[in-house]
């Protein structure tokens, strides 16, 4: 089971940071990856990052943004978003892979609900 916090309501140029916590499969042995949904759409890759933090990578759109990092005595997954735009408003998830992440979501195996984030011009 996966479960997003640290969604909400923000200015443009501001910072929210998402957390993802895991519980039920082998989080510290999953690369784990953010997508979002724009209403409408399909999931839409984010970031992704490895077991062990060793590999990162981004969706150009929020490159130097969005920081994706992991705490596997916590088993969580946290994206810290930075100069927020509108247009990153949509439903944020994340997903777990039982090997190492990718860009497509049809590799990951665990999903959890989402949480909302809304910037505000």
């Amino acid at each position: 089971q996966l479960v997003e916090s640290g969604g909400g309501v923000v200015q443009a140029g501001g910072s929210l940071r998402l957390s993802c916590a895991a519980s039920g499969h082998p989080f510290s042995s999953s690369g784990m990856g953010w997508f979002r949904r724009y209403p409408g759409k399909e999931r839409e890759f984010v970031a992704a990052i490895t077991w062990n933090g060793g590999d990162i990578f981004y969706d150009a759109s929020v490159e130097g943004r969005f920081t994706i990092f992991r705490d596997n005595a916590k088993n969580t997954v946290y994206l810290q978003m930075n100069s927020l735009k509108p247009e990153d408003t949509a439903v944020y998830l994340c997903a777990g892979s039982g090997r190492p992440p990718t860009r497509n979501r049809n590799d990951y195996i665990y999903w959890g609900q989402g949480t909302q984030v809304t910037v505000s011009s």
